[in-house]
């Protein structure tokens, strides 16, 4: 697990929406897109959308264009991955 995905994994033990993840991590957007769709793709981390309320499946594209209004939250793996991380 790469630094960046350690800091994303620590701030998703609730649910956080991508602006608030963004302001507490300090990653631009791009970068955040990047790690973030890496993350979903090895299924650590949940996508919600349109509320907090509501998983959904990964859509890249629909990702790519509506990112600010997706919510996240790391799965059991991530926290699994994340608190055996050295």
């Amino acid at each position: 697990m790469t630094d960046q995905e350690f800091d994303i994994i620590d701030e998703l033990y609730f649910v956080t929406s991508f602006t608030d993840l963004q302001k507490q991590t300090g990653l631009p957007t791009e970068e955040l897109i990047r790690v973030l769709t890496g993350l979903i793709g090895k299924s650590y981390v949940k996508c919600l959308f349109p509320d907090q309320d509501t998983e959904v499946p990964f859509d890249g594209e629909h990702f790519e264009l509506h990112h600010a209004a997706y919510f996240f939250l790391a799965s059991k793996a991530g926290l699994l991955a994340h608190n055996t991380t050295l």
